[in-house]
């Protein structure tokens, strides 16, 4: 009798014992049978389960990045785009790519340019992933802006893989562009500083400033490629041939007015799932032309140059699946810590557009 009840106890542990590892077994098995890092206890289950699957969304192959839109030409809030950079760590996105107008730029002294770089970097060196630099034409305004960019970030146009997926990034600044409008730099010194001191004094220097017949023939006129960096497309299209996705940016979205060198790229293209990406117009825009997706960039702190719903500080967002990319658009006033709602940050985006 002394005996028995030990036993009785043990034999008792056992059980439980040998039923967990049975469990275990079948959860490790489940998990297998399924590839996925989902487990639950199939002995607290018969039929009937209080979740709607088990196919999560954790290929491998997929993978999710980042595209955020125009710094400067006018920076309608200072702050915005550095609170972008702590909202994108919050999401954890691969890697982050911006498509151009990252300073201000519009000045020959060189000691400036390194400034205002400086400056952004900062912002950008806040990020725990990588950055991917587009340059646009606040970016390389003169030809010293050029020799700064060489300096800094040594190529205008490059390509990378990622996950099998190509990724194109040009310079729609490489041609020759127009000479910008006399006391460029002066102007935008003054809009900036409007926006602290007279806002409406600043949309109402804003709006005159879109009107002005240098500046509208500037946007119009077709971005051109030169010579070298069409072969260069050319030759790294055919070098990647079997990839799964081609993602393009440049700064200017060429094709609201196309040039021949740019329909040169888009028959280099034929064939190809692709999408494109551009900025400089600081507004969302979307277009499907001949089944394939171009998407303007809404600004991220730049200032808004049309009235409508496409002003919004925003990011993309990509998700790269088997069968193609999900996009979806987050706007910077939507994202927030744990912390909950913070009225100073999200006061810098209480923005309205230009005056009737």
């Amino acid at each position: 009798m002394k005996i028995s009840r030990p036993l009785t106890i043990g034999l008792t542990t056992l059980a439980w014992v040998l039923l967990l590892f049975v469990g275990c077994i079948q959860d490790q098995q489940k998990s297998k049978d399924n590839d996925t890092p989902f487990q639950y206890n199939q002995t607290k289950f018969s039929q009937a389960f209080p979740w709607t699957g088990e196919n999560f969304k954790n290929n491998p192959a997929n993978f999710q990045f980042a595209i955020i839109g125009d710094r400067t030409g006018g920076a309608n809030v200072k702050g915005t785009y550095a609170a972008a950079m702590d909202q994108l760590n919050l999401l954890q996105p691969e890697f982050v790519i911006n498509v151009g107008d990252l300073i201000e730029g519009y000045t020959r002294e060189k000691e400036e340019l390194h400034s205002q770089w400086n400056e952004v970097e900062g912002l950008i060196s806040k990020l725990k992933m990588p950055f991917f630099y587009t340059p646009g034409n606040h970016d390389l305004s003169y030809p010293e802006a050029k020799e700064v960019w060489n300096e800094r970030f040594g190529q205008g146009y490059y390509s990378f893989l990622y996950h099998n997926v190509l990724f194109l990034v040009l310079n729609s600044e490489d041609a020759q562009r127009m000479e910008p409008p006399p006391g460029m730099e002066e102007s935008i010194k003054l809009y900036n500083r409007l926006q602290t001191e007279n806002p409406q004094k600043a949309k109402e220097m804003l709006a005159e400033f879109m009107k002005d017949e240098a500046v509208v023939a500037g946007l119009t006129k077709p971005v051109e490629f030169p010579e070298e960096q069409l072969n260069w497309i050319k030759n790294t299209l055919q070098e990647h041939s079997n990839v799964r996705w081609t993602f393009l940016f440049m700064h200017e979205p060429a094709w609201e007015n196309p040039s021949e060198s740019f329909r040169e790229i888009q028959l280099l293209l034929k064939g190809r799932s692709f999408t494109w990406f551009a900025g400089h117009l600081h507004y969302y825009d979307y277009d499907n032309i001949d089944g394939s997706e171009y998407i303007t960039m809404g600004p991220a702190g730049a200032s808004w140059h049309h009235d409508g719903p496409g002003n919004v500080d925003h990011i993309t967002w990509v998700t790269m699946k088997e069968e193609g990319p999900e996009i979806g658009n987050i706007a910077l006033k939507g994202i927030f810590d744990r912390k909950g709602l913070d009225t100073t940050m999200f006061g810098a985006y209480d923005r309205k557009g230009l005056p009737e």
